[in-house]
């Protein structure tokens, strides 16, 4: 397993990770959701090796990972680490990329070995063509295949489809978390869309400030957030009293409810003005004003503006 224990760095005086401590299981794949800047990937290049710990320790198994103070050439050798720049040589062809650290002893096994990669991220035809003719969602398909060309033990993978299209994106993210799967590899994964978190991830860590703030079964942090911080990296969030939703006897209480857990219905409790409608294909998510503050729900057809509604919760 990978253990991260108390680990802080700063880059300058100002620390940026701020004692983190987890652990993650063989084979579990890890997303890593946060705002911009808030540590995700200077915590993969910690976990890499890239930089020297202020504090704490990491662990793979029985080896420390240790930073440039250590190693000459930074990086541990069981894991790979697919920065968002991808670094490819350009002249070279796709073929040629992905096999640069696979072994030339035997030229039809490596051969195979990249049939196979091309085949994982769907780049097959361009084999032969030098990447610097490819658009940039097509070198991030190459860096991919490149990154898990040795199979490493931990793969740290920093927005690894940020470049590429809706329709691409999905089936190549099908088929990479099914490989990695089928191979056992510890994935961790830096990203801005939770889609990377909810269909594919085991867990996921949410950072804020460079401090883990919530580490769970990817479900679990859509589902029970901790705060609105949490909920709001799935989308529109609305924040309610307890006591604008039923009679409460004591202390008052915030609530938090996705858009879809709104819903029209005559007998509603909430009464909206709509403002605005927005398609979404398969519903409308519509912007609405609940007590003086702006609140989204789900509907199924379009709403005429300053239409009053009673909401009620699904």
């Amino acid at each position: 397993m990978l253990q991260v224990k108390n680990i802080s760095f700063g880059y300058t005086d100002k620390v940026i990770i701020k004692n983190i401590n987890f652990t993650v299981t063989q084979g579990q794949n890890i997303a890593i959701l946060g705002e911009s800047g808030c540590g995700k990937s200077t915590l993969l290049k910690l976990i890499y090796g890239l930089y020297d710990l202020d504090e704490g320790q990491i662990f793979w198994k029985e080896a420390e990972v240790l930073g440039p103070k250590y190693n000459l050439i930074p990086g541990m050798p069981f894991m790979k680490y697919m920065a968002q720049d991808f670094d490819l040589s350009p002249h070279e062809t796709v073929s040629e990329n992905i096999g640069k650290f696979l072994s030339n002893a035997f030229n039809a096994l490596k051969k195979l070995r990249i049939e196979e990669l091309l085949e994982v991220v769907e780049m097959t035809e361009f084999a032969r063509i030098k990447v610097s003719l490819l658009s940039g969602g097509q070198q991030q398909r190459v860096a991919l295949a490149k990154a898990i060309a040795l199979e490493p033990e931990v793969l740290l993978l920093d927005e690894p489809f940020s470049h590429i299209d809706n329709f691409r994106k999905n089936a190549l993210r099908r088929n990479l978390f099914a490989y990695l799967k089928s191979r056992g590899i510890t994935c961790f994964i830096a990203t801005h869309d939770s889609t990377d978190a909810l269909s594919f991830s085991d867990e996921t860590i949410v950072l804020k400030d460079g401090r883990i703030i919530d580490k769970a079964p990817s479900a679990d942090v859509y589902m029970y957030p901790m705060n609105k911080y949490v909920a709001s990296l799935f989308g529109e969030v609305n924040e309610l009293k307890l006591s604008q939703l039923i009679t409460v006897d004591g202390e008052d209480e915030d609530v938090l409810l996705y858009p879809h857990q709104l819903k029209v219905a005559e007998n509603g409790i909430l009464k909206a003005i709509v403002k605005q409608s927005f398609f979404k294909g398969s519903r409308y998510l519509i912007k609405a004003v609940f007590d003086r503050k702006v609140i989204f729900f789900e509907h199924d057809s379009i709403l005429n503006l300053n239409d009053e509604v009673k909401l009620t919760i699904v």
